[in-house]
């Protein structure tokens, strides 16, 4: 049986301190404190980004297979610690525990890709002499780690999000100071605490910091950091980005994700993969399918087949093996889906399956006719609720996907090359999958948004070049 314990640190400048244990971290599914964590403050923030600062050219000079050494050993530990890391999950975040178990073995990956991509960060050599007066010169460049970094990562995914960030920096040279959510912080301190048994790393390479909002501006502001990458909502990221100077910005933001599923679909191969994507994690998830567009000819037929399987979901304890539906991470994000969910209703919608609330327990939800205008339609859920609608011509599908402010990824279901090519030039979203749902993600590959949905992209060769300058050099011959 894996124990929490009462107390955890935070990690400044490589080390476990533990100024306080200011920070009470509930179990999301009884409401009850399972641990406290120390909470940073200013003066700390400041000195983690000071010991970022005198860390930098130590980092860039580690040897590619340095920091490939560093990242197997986080592939071995958290391996090692896979019980603990989806235990601590399953309670901080409320996750069913086998979803918990598949985030750390998406961890894992996560660290793997990177520390193959340690030893793969390449340039390239120019040809200039491209008219008279270049000739005799040639250009060759390289990619150089662009500094100090600031990471804030969210509550929804705690371990690997956290690892889309820190794997990449080290993978190429970057001291960072994090701020995990401050509902989940568990997950990213675990993560220091195998860090921190790396010698190769010099002081000041990594700080992982529970902080207040309100106490925590210098992630953003402080003009020592040269990367600021914020994972959360749109509302938050947006205002970071105002603020955070002349550091690069990258931002993961929120989404209401849509799929289409035409009528020549495998319509029991779609039903299986949009129940998974519109309630795994209680939909809790910047991908989670949010709408369903459906062809009318099988419109009817498709929405009693999800209707009669979203009414058999297992909701409850997170802990519990045959749980589906776990809590939404807090009683009030549970009170104002519902409050949306009843706006809708009272706007025209039909309630087909779900809907109920208790504490932070929401029932799946399915509705159709929900008004274009609405909450639940306009803005990203982000819990376990799906809308449906219906189309008759593939240009009225992609139109309606594209009918949103936000634009991660959509999916699609269709047997038609020809219309998966135009979904691929028409659709305003960061990615496609095809035959599956826009929650589909794997870790190495380009993710990220267009619109409110965000700027830059993760999966590590993307965030590598993010986290990385050209310095480029001439050479003449004479």
């Amino acid at each position: 049986m894996v124990q929490l314990k009462d107390v955890y640190p935070l990690y400044l400048n490589n080390k476990a301190v533990q100024p306080n244990a200011d920070l009470a971290v509930t179990d999301k599914f009884t409401g009850e404190i399972a641990f406290r964590t120390a909470l940073a403050t200013p003066d700390v923030i400041d000195e983690a980004i000071a010991g970022a600062v005198r860390a930098a050219p130590a980092m860039a000079k580690l040897a590619s297979y340095e920091k490939r050494e560093v990242l197997d050993h986080c592939v071995r530990r958290f391996s090692e610690r896979k019980d603990e890391l989806a235990y601590a999950l399953c309670v901080e975040a409320g996750k069913p525990i086998a979803d918990s178990e598949g985030e750390v073995g998406r961890l894992i990956d996560t660290f793997r890709i990177a520390a193959e991509e340690a030893t793969r960060n390449y340039g390239e050599v120019q040809p200039l002499d491209i008219s008279p007066r270049a000739k005799g010169y040639m250009g060759m460049w390289k990619r150089v780690p662009i500094g100090p970094c600031s990471f804030i990562s969210p509550f929804n995914f705690p371990l690997n999000l956290a690892a889309h960030k820190i794997a990449p920096a080290i993978a190429v040279g970057c001291p960072f100071v994090m701020k995990p959510a401050s509902l989940t912080p568990l997950g990213a301190i675990i993560m220091g605490e195998v860090l921190a048994e790396c010698d190769v790393l010099p002081e000041g390479a990594f700080s992982i910091l529970p902080a207040s909002r309100d106490g925590a501006d210098l992630f953003t502001t402080d003009e020592r950091l040269k990367l600021l990458s914020f994972t959360g909502s749109p509302g938050v990221g947006w205002e970071l980005k105002a603020k955070a100077g002349k550091k690069k910005v990258v931002l993961e933001l929120g989404g209401n994700a849509a799929v289409v599923v035409d009528k020549d679909a495998d319509l029991d191969h779609a039903l299986a993969r949009i129940v998974f994507g519109g309630y795994y994690q209680s939909g809790q998830s910047c991908i989670h399918v949010q709408r369903v567009i459906i062809h009318e000819d099988i419109y009817d037929t498709f929405r009693d087949m999800l209707a009669a399987k979203v009414k058999t979901l297992v909701s409850g304890d997170p802990k519990a093996r045959d749980t589906f539906i776990g809590p939404m991470i807090s009683e009030k994000e549970a009170r104002r889906l519902k409050g949306w969910i009843d706006a809708a209703v009272a706007g025209g919608a039909r309630l087909l399956a779900g809907g109920g609330c208790e504490g932070a327990m929401l029932e799946a939800a399915l509705l159709e006719n929900v008004d274009r205008r609405s909450d639940l339609y306009v803005e990203e859920a982000f819990g376990p609720v799906v809308t449906l609608s219906k189309f008759s011509t593939w240009e009225q599908a992609l139109a309606e996907v594209n009918d949103s402010k936000f634009g991660l990824q959509a999916g699609l279901f269709t047997r038609d090359i020809h219309k998966v090519l135009d979904a691929w030039d028409d659709l305003e979203v960061g990615g496609i999958v095809v035959n599956d749902v826009s929650s589909y993600r794997v870790d190495n590959m380009p993710y990220g948004g267009v619109k409110d949905s965000g700027l830059g992209r993760e999966g590590i060769r993307f965030a590598i070049e993010d986290m990385t300058e050209i310095r480029n050099m001439v050479i003449r011959r004479v």
